[in-house]
């Protein structure tokens, strides 16, 4: 999954000579943790909230409001924003966005476009909503976490047993990360299973592989059976 679908093509920016004020007001009103610092056509840096925070703070216990406001309009955008900030090419995955973000504990990534330029903002925010859709949460359902021996049809024989209980698979996911050697937990989420049958299709399971726990999100059950 590419960072062009899931980043917002709709930009907010600021010009590298407004003043903090200004791009203060942009960020209130738009509700950004991010803002693109413009000069001209040139993304030159980004103003977070930890930059305004860091640019106010000092002096902001001793004024009075009108004084601080006052402040806040005389200091330049340039003085404050983040010069030469981490950004993402618009044809990365969502993953390499993801390893991005967590690497540098940062909330956003300006996005540039295959001309050079500034095409769009991928957040924290725009990688939870790739995770909603990946697992299917939208669609509730049943949600499935098992661990199974690492062969090649392993995961086939855990989603036939699925399916013929009527379950229709809406995401699969894997992993291998603290998993012992040989095995790999899978996760799945289906829907169209009939709650009366829910049980007999656990028991099935059980005897296929090392069930972890069983997530009804149409009735807010759970059933956990291991640490997963």
């Amino acid at each position: 999954m590419l960072v062009q679908k899931w980043m917002t093509s709709r930009v907010i920016t600021v010009d590298v000579n407004e003043s903090l004020g200004r791009a203060i007001k942009l960020m209130k009103e738009h509700k950004l943790n991010i803002l693109p610092v413009m000069d001209n056509d040139k993304l030159v840096g980004i103003v977070t909230d930890r930059d305004i925070k860091r640019a106010s703070a000092s002096d902001a216990t001793t004024l009075e409001i009108h004084e601080l406001l006052y402040l806040i309009n005389q200091i330049k955008v340039r003085d404050v924003m983040t010069k030469e900030p981490f950004t993402v090419p618009y044809n990365y995955t969502i993953e390499e966005a993801a390893e991005i973000l967590m690497e540098h504990n940062i909330s956003g990534l300006p996005v540039i476009g295959p001309n050079g330029t500034l095409t769009g903002i991928i957040t924290k925010n725009d990688i939870f909503k790739v995770i909603l859709s990946l697992t299917g949460l939208n669609k509730r359902g049943v949600a499935f976490a098992l661990r199974v021996q690492d062969y090649p049809g392993s995961i086939k024989e855990v989603t036939d047993i699925i399916r013929a209980h009527g379950g229709r698979m809406v995401s699969i996911l894997s992993s291998y990360d603290q998993v012992p050697q040989g095995y790999r937990d899978i996760y799945i989420r289906a829907y169209n299973l009939e709650r009366d049958r829910l049980p007999q299709l656990t028991e099935q399971l059980r005897k296929t592989a090392e069930l972890r726990y069983v997530i009804d999100h149409r009735y807010n059950t759970r059933e956990l059976y291991k640490t997963a």
